[in-house]
């Protein structure tokens, strides 16, 4: 269910006043921190539309990141099957945790999320000095030569493809996707447009009823 002001009766707070809120990130859909909410920071959070929890040891109200700036836009906010705990898909401005890592849980991975943490990485190369990182240099360069690049990777992973080198396939792979992300970085596009594209043809192609499905 997702939660809006007119459907908050519907939450099953525990004796406390208090409902679990498990913070994912919207991009890579990795699980950022764990905290609660009573019904003053739920209504906080929608209006303000960044999270707000509830500290159990301080008694009060806290927005996060409202001391270090590292605040966590709300995407989306929903409820599960029984109603008594709360998923909210944010966007983080920096580390989650107090310790300085990325999640609660400890460094991001190697996982597909870390497709996401590259993007942000890339994000920031992009208001750095050409001299300072490839990336910085090749977001520089211009969308011709951003675009070459892609092209060049593309055809080297479909030679790689034809070989039984599979360490060979695989860095032919991580080169298109990142020299990819850095052309979706330059047009102003990242993987969240990729993948709503995706899920858009996905329901499309489960809602026809003749022709190839295109997933």
């Amino acid at each position: 269910m997702i939660l809006q002001e007119s459907n908050l009766d519907s939450l099953k707070f525990d004796a406390a006043g208090l409902i679990t809120t498990v913070v994912q990130h919207a991009h890579s859909g990795e699980v950022l921190m764990v905290a609660w909410m009573n019904r003053d920071a739920l209504a906080l959070t929608l209006q303000r539309q960044r999270l707000v929890f509830w500290s159990r040891s301080r008694q009060q109200l806290w927005e996060k990141g409202e001391t270090s700036g590292n605040t966590l836009t709300l995407v989306s906010l929903t409820a599960d099957c029984d109603h008594d705990t709360l998923l909210a898909r944010a966007l983080p401005a920096g580390p989650v945790c107090h310790t300085g890592s990325a999640t609660c849980f400890g460094e991001a991975g190697s996982g597909v999320g870390f497709l996401a943490n590259l993007q942000h990485i890339i994000a920031r190369r992009a208001s750095e000095s050409p001299e300072s990182s490839y990336t910085a240099r090749l977001l520089a360069a211009g969308t011709q030569r951003m675009a070459q690049k892609v092209g060049e990777e593309g055809v080297e992973l479909a030679l790689a493809a034809t070989t039984d080198d599979r360490n060979k396939i695989i860095d032919e792979a991580a080169d298109l996707l990142y020299h990819t992300l850095v052309l979706l970085r330059a047009k102003g596009l990242d993987l969240e447009d990729v993948t709503a594209r995706l899920a858009e043809r996905h329901q499309r192609s489960n809602n026809s009823s003749a022709g190839e499905r295109k997933l």
